[in-house]
């Protein structure tokens, strides 16, 4: 407790933030990774259709998701801030609300999804020729709900601790595991779409018992699971709800915009314009991953120092994280504005697929050089308990701006009026992250002075 106390309250910041957000980064970029390469492996083994019916099956995911993260960084914010206060008792209540949460998620998740997944399918954007495809790989998916939803959201108590390493290695596991599987029952086994989606489920279920093997061994983890802390403590679930709601509707609004585009793209631009939106898709993930990995080395550190009351260290750790994510933005955008055709050829021989894509890709990341901002600025009213503001900075981007315009502008442009809404979008919601991440940046060095 006093090590991880003086790990987050007195190391140099520069330093702090490598050791918390390198690990993050690099588990993030490997789950990211796998995402890639099961399409890669789909979109060679199976098809244009294959990789549109992940696409289809993708926002389901995204929702399951966008729910565990909100109990996760929601519970880690807490804990994080109780740690600073001294209070590991009540951190320890927070966690065993959290196991009773996510169990509940996981198995009522898993009933829904398999029961109804085919009208989901169809509502999600489904296509006639998509159907099929999407219905062998959801319906498999949705048996690793469980395992999918307590892994993620524990991963981000791992970090509250100050101890990324073990969360990195949380996701290399079963990153690493999918990567190997998927060819070996894709082309192997000849498995096709199921093979994929087993592939996931399975390496889904090793994440799940590296988990629960840290939280049980003592020589990991500062916090112990009690079982009279499983009974939910309704203060408990509210507090982690207010402050894991932005992560939610920031994960769950790139589900809602998935299938508002899914829907639309299937009106303009047929079934090859939807498998295109789920490489492009997958594309921008490898490049938002790693930003959300440098957020979360910077949230417990926010967290800590916001409880502790040691406002500079706040400031400095907010403005080094923004310098950092703008930079990874900006050679982003380079590396996909130049690379955009090879990246789309690494997925499909399919030429229609690859001249659309590498069109896409270079309309969407027009103003991908805001994004820094955007994250820095939603998980820093994150990290303090404003959960409100950091609920509207996240709801700005993916429901306020870019779903009315995905809507909108298709009407005068026809397809490309899809691909014309990215950068819309992000540059309306830069300008609002801007005007109150400097408000509060000054409130901050108020109070300091």
């Amino acid at each position: 407790m006093e090590k991880q106390k003086k790990l987050l309250g007195e190391e140099k910041i520069s330093k702090l933030l490598w050791k918390l957000s390198a690990p993050a980064m690099v588990g993030m970029l490997v789950s990211a990774l796998y995402n890639l390469v099961d399409t890669i492996f789909v979109g060679h083994g199976v098809g244009v259709v294959g990789i549109a019916g992940i696409a289809i099956v993708f926002p389901i995911s995204m929702i399951i998701m966008s729910l565990s993260m909100m109990f996760g960084i929601g519970g880690a914010s807490i804990i994080s801030i109780r740690i600073g206060e001294n209070k590991k008792e009540e951190a320890e209540k927070v966690l065993g609300n959290m196991v009773t949460l996510l169990f509940g998620l996981g198995i009522i998740l898993t009933i829904v999804g398999l029961v109804f997944i085919e009208p989901i399918l169809l509502a999600f954007g489904a296509t006639e020729g998509i159907l099929a495809s999407a219905l062998e790989y959801g319906r498999i998916i949705m048996a690793g709900n469980l395992f999918f939803s307590i892994s993620v959201a524990a991963n981000s108590v791992i970090r509250s601790e100050g101890n990324a390493k073990m969360a990195m290695i949380t996701m290399l596991v079963g990153a690493l595991i999918n990567i190997i599987l998927d060819p070996i029952f894709i082309f192997v086994f000849d498995m096709g779409l199921a093979g994929a989606a087993w592939a996931t489920v399975i390496s889904q279920f090793f994440s799940f018992a590296y988990v629960v093997y840290y939280f049980v061994s003592k020589k990991h983890s500062m916090l112990r699971i009690h079982l009279q802390n499983l009974k939910l403590k309704f203060y408990i679930v509210k507090e982690t709800v207010a402050l894991g709601i932005s992560a939610f509707v920031r994960m769950a609004a790139g589900s809602a915009m998935s299938v508002v585009i899914n829907h639309t793209l299937a009106i303009h631009g047929g079934d090859v314009a939807i498998a295109t939106f789920g490489v492009v898709n997958r594309l921008l993930s490898f490049v938002f991953m790693p930003m959300f990995g440098i957020i979360q080395g910077m949230q417990p550190i926010v967290g800590f120092n916001y409880g502790a009351k040691n406002s500079q260290r706040v400031i400095d750790v907010i403005k080094l994280t923004l310098k950092i994510t703008t930079i990874m933005s900006f050679v982003s955008f380079v590396v996909l504005f130049i690379f955009a055709e090879i990246f789309m050829k690494i997925f499909s021989t399919d030429l229609e697929l690859i001249r659309m894509g590498s069109h896409a890709t270079r309309i969407i990341i027009i103003f991908l050089i805001t994004l820094g901002l955007q994250v820095v600025s939603s998980g820093m009213y994150q990290s303090m308990g404003r959960a409100w503001i950091s609920f509207i900075i996240s709801s700005l981007r993916q429901i306020i701006f870019l779903i009315p315009l995905v809507i909108i502008l298709p009407i005068f442009f026809d397809l490309n009026g899809v691909w014309y809404a990215f950068p819309v979008a992000d540059f309306l919601a830069f300008v609002v992250s801007w005007v109150l991440y400097k408000r509060e940046i000054k409130l901050i060095e108020k109070n300091l002075a």
